[in-house]
């Protein structure tokens, strides 16, 4: 056996990797496992908290036996889509598709690109559609008409013919190879990138986002530290029955100097978008109550959440004596402006509504306002536009890939015309073209069935 060079044997091995990378069923299983365990990234919840996890995935029961908030956290499904093995799984997938690319695809083009010319009769036998017609056929001057009139591409050279169509087929499923390519690289950067942050602002305050809940290794370069947003106001409109029909933020982006740079009023299903930054509507809660106790200056009391299964509960004590001896409870549970009144004892002692007053414990309480909190997701994920321009593409290459390629091949002899073709999809389609072309050479030329027909006609005198 005859050594092999360092540089040869390093060629050697890069072409066994690249062999062993472009097998079909390598590709086959990096996407079937992908598609696992993005499944599986997607019926686990991302991003929550330990406590979330431990209470919905307990170790005993474990759900189907095995998983448990341990085997979540310590395998990082919790991130599915930033975890190490995950990203892996996308470069070898991506690695798998680029090697098939260079070694099938292009080599592919190439040869449907490459000029075939039949010299010898022998070679039309390999075809399965191939045809040998006598010499007074027709000549190769009448064939390339009739290919170009069917939108061939032709060569010739001497005796022989050559035509092809549908070269983009050959080339779609490379546009496919590189907008999955492309896809990928979105989900990377997005992963590597991204952030998904939650904040619940009262009306009127002005925050940045800081309340991440997820985020890439390089997220913390789009976290914005010249600007924040100020929540102008937010409020609910409701139904005639009373239901929660829609919520609205009315949002500012201001710079450190407090001047305005972008203002969109957002709903659910209608987010602000500034510098790459989502902002979607998705929650609700109550701040707190702006009160007045007789002649006082406004007080703000913070609203806190209740801990009740009958539906959702805020409430505050509101001191009616100035040595705190005495309370009066107050609950709202929306944004409608009606508060209600309970007294130490628990007993209600009535309601009141915004810009109304009323009195409770010896002295006048008056209501000035319920003051609502926005809860919003913020999110940033630099892939999407990569991941769309993919998917836009991906279609394209796949219509693409529709398009049959077809070759056919013109040999004239002395003693025969021999005419074959091929294509890689829609056969039949392509066997009555070629049986048209067929037909149409059989037939005698124009003027000598002008000079039979005038033959067969009588003679007038």
């Amino acid at each position: 056996m005859t050594d092999l060079s360092p540089r040869a044997a390093v060629t050697r091995y890069l072409k066994q990797q690249t062999s062993l990378l472009a097998d079909l069923r390598l590709a086959i299983g990096l996407l079937l496992a992908i598609a696992v365990f993005s499944i599986i990234g997607t019926v686990i919840e991302q991003g929550e908290t330990v406590a979330f996890y431990q209470t919905n995935y307990p170790e005993d029961p474990a759900l189907f036996g095995i998983l448990t908030w341990r085997v979540i956290l310590q395998f990082g499904l919790n991130h599915t889509y930033q975890t190490w093995w995950f990203l892996t799984l996308l470069i070898l997938f991506g690695a798998s598709l680029t090697a098939c690319t260079f070694t099938r695809q292009f080599p592919a083009l190439k040869a449907a690109r490459r000029w075939k010319f039949y010299s010898k009769p022998r070679e039309f036998q390999k075809l399965a559609l191939s045809a040998q017609m006598a010499p007074s056929s027709g000549g190769l001057a009448q064939v390339e008409e009739m290919l170009q009139r069917r939108r061939y591409l032709i060569f010739q050279e001497g005796n022989s013919l050559y035509g092809r169509k549908g070269i983009a087929g050959r080339i779609g499923p490379i546009v496919v190879h590189a907008s999955m390519l492309i896809i990928l690289a979105g989900s990377m950067l997005g992963s590597l990138t991204g952030f998904f942050a939650q904040e619940m602002v009262p009306s009127g305050n002005t925050f940045q986002v800081q309340n991440v809940f997820e985020a890439g290794p390089w997220a913390k370069n789009l976290l914005p530290t010249d600007w924040a947003v100020r929540v102008n106001r937010f409020w609910i409109d409701y139904t005639p029955e009373g239901a929660v029909d829609q919520f609205y933020s009315d949002l500012t982006v201001v710079d450190a100097d407090g001047k305005d740079l972008h203002h969109k009023i957002i709903h659910v299903n209608e987010p602000m978008r500034y510098q790459g930054i989502t902002f979607y509507q998705a929650d609700w809660s109550i701040a707190g109550v702006n009160v007045r106790i007789n002649n006082s200056p406004m007080l703000q009391l913070p609203m806190a959440r209740l801990d009740t299964e009958g539906g959702k509960l805020w409430g505050t004590w509101i001191p009616t004596k100035p040595d705190l001896s005495d309370a009066v409870a107050v609950v709202a549970k929306d944004l409608k402006g009606t508060l209600f009144l309970y007294g130490t004892d628990g007993e209600q002692m009535g309601s009141i509504r915004e810009g109304m007053s009323a009195q409770v414990n010896g002295v006048t309480l008056h209501l000035d306002q319920v003051v609502g909190s926005t809860g919003l997701q913020i999110k940033a994920d630099p892939g999407i536009p990569v991941v769309y321009a993919g998917f836009g593409l991906l279609m394209v290459g796949v219509m693409m890939s529709y398009v049959s390629h077809s070759q056919i091949w013109v040999l004239r002899t002395e003693d025969a015309l021999y005419v074959g073709g091929r294509t890689n999809r829609a056969q039949v389609t392509f066997e009555r073209e070629v049986v048209e072309i067929l037909d149409q050479l059989s037939q005698p030329p124009a003027e000598d069935q002008d000079t039979t027909n005038a033959a067969r006609e009588p003679v007038l005198s």
